[in-house]
């Protein structure tokens, strides 16, 4: 099987700060380092580190061709990736404290430039069963969703950042909703139903330091994974990990239980390194550090 991503390509720059800076206030920066990031991108590297098959669909600008070459070399296939001399690839700022937290702000850039034609071309040489997965950072996402339920695809959904009209859109289209534990209250709120009954057949709710839990909708089973406690140097990326990963221990046909906990430790492991996409885990190095910390 192979997961399709229609998912955001940035460049991240991090500064390393004391504190987050206040209305008026300025602060100086103790380091600053650039680098791979995006949720798609992250997303697209943990699921191809996690032994999937992934294709990345996106855009970049003209300067951005690093980006491509940097997530071919970490696995992805990157033939869906358009080229748009005439605009920049996306970016963002993270601000990073010393207990691991971030603030971000996002410039999209290419990411809200992908074509319809260049989606419909990419999800042509999908087969029933592949998952499609995505986020909020592109545009696309309910063109994408609609052909992928058409070739009978897996719609894996992350909705982030979250956009409340968004989710409403392309919900119906949804075989998995993936949030953290504010953004399943939001959902249910907007939809006015309870966080149970949204309308999709299964929703993965991450919850940070505490794990994870997946609920079938459909039978009413649910499963919940802790995370490992670990010393957190950099939260950025973190819910990107786990939800490639998760994506690829599905795609694998693996059972859920052990998606969950493939996911939820690669996460721990993430928060440990400094950076975003080059910074994500391989499969080698999560089930050792499971093997590890349940030893």
């Amino acid at each position: 099987m192979a997961i399709y991503n229609l998912g955001s390509i940035n460049g991240d720059w991090f500064y390393r700060v004391r504190s987050f800076p206040i209305d008026g206030e300025t602060v100086a920066a103790a380091d600053c380092k650039h680098g791979l990031g995006g949720k798609g991108a992250n997303q697209s590297v943990a699921a191809a580190r996690a032994g999937s098959e992934v294709h990345h669909l996106g855009a970049v600008g003209g300067e951005g061709v690093w980006a491509l070459d940097l997530m071919k070399s970490m696995g992805v296939d990157m033939t869906h990736v358009s080229i748009e001399i005439a605009a920049p690839t996306g970016h963002a700022l993270i601000f990073i404290t010393p207990d691991g937290e971030n603030r971000i702000v996002i410039f999209p850039g290419t990411n809200r430039m992908i074509g319809d034609g260049d989606v419909k071309a990419a999800l042509a040489k999908a087969r029933a069963g592949d998952t499609l997965l995505m986020q909020n950072e592109t545009n696309g996402q309910v063109f994408a969703a609609t052909r992928a339920k058409a070739r009978k695809m897996r719609v894996v959904y992350s909705a982030a950042p979250f956009d409340v009209h968004a989710v409403q859109e392309v919900l119906p289209h949804v075989d998995i909703l993936a949030v953290n534990e504010v953004e399943a209250q939001q959902t249910a709120e907007a939809l006015g139903v309870a966080i149970t009954e949204l309308p999709v057949s299964e929703l993965l709710i991450t919850q940070g330091a505490k794990g994870a839990t997946w609920h079938d909708l459909k039978t009413g089973e649910t499963l919940s994974v802790p995370a490992p406690k670990v010393r957190a140097i950099d939260t950025t990326g973190a819910g990107d990990t786990f939800a490639g990963y998760f994506c690829a221990g599905r795609d694998q046909g693996l059972p859920v239980a052990e998606c969950l906990e493939l996911a939820v430790g690669a996460a721990a492991l993430k928060v440990t390194r400094e950076g975003t996409s080059e910074a994500i885990p391989t499969l080698t190095d999560v089930r050792a550090f499971l093997e590890e910390i349940a030893g």
